[in-house]
């Protein structure tokens, strides 16, 4: 799989599907997750009530993903992952990879050739920014997938520059 760095606005990227760095409620919120229900519209907001009232009435768990149409994204699908909040005496590290790992074995069962992904859990939930690129960088360079390209759209700058440092030569 290529890996590829873009500084950029997620909700423009044109993939297969894009990665959403969800929260429980799968219901909308600040950040990325915010910026895909607005410019998604309404059909992911329906599609997400669906999944809360069929599959995960307690909301969806942290380190889990589901899809569900992208609406007006110019993706095919966006995939819902709940990424952990971070803790400096707790090691959430395995639940953040899983973030990574789910959403590449919900993208394979899409038949998805590329996935554009955020940097799951370094905005609003606190992950500092640096062992968020290790971990996703790593994660998804290690887990098996039929997946042709994956994309991290980064926002800004110092996200982009934490990327690419952890990114392989």
């Amino acid at each position: 799989m290529d890996i590829v760095l873009v500084q950029g606005d997620i909700t423009e990227a044109r993939v297969d599907a894009v990665v959403n760095a969800a929260n429980s409620s799968l219901l909308g919120g600040g950040g990325v997750d915010g910026a895909i229900h607005r410019k998604g519209g309404p059909a992911i907001l329906a599609a997400c009530r669906e999944i809360l009232a069929t599959t995960h009435p307690e909301g969806l768990p942290t380190g889990q993903a589901v899809a569900t149409v992208a609406g007006d994204l110019p993706a095919r699908w966006v995939i819902h992952t709940v990424g952990p909040v971070w803790s400096a005496s707790e090691d959430l590290a395995p639940l953040l990879a899983s973030c990574y790992r789910e959403s590449l074995r919900v993208a394979d069962a899409l038949g998805a050739r590329t996935v554009a992904f955020p940097a799951v859990s370094a905005g609003v939930y606190g992950w500092p920014m640096d062992d968020a690129a290790r971990i996703a960088l790593t994660t998804v360079r290690t887990t098996p997938s039929r997946i042709a390209e994956a994309r991290f759209v980064l926002f800004d700058p110092e996200a982009h520059a934490a990327f690419r440092a952890h990114l392989p030569r």
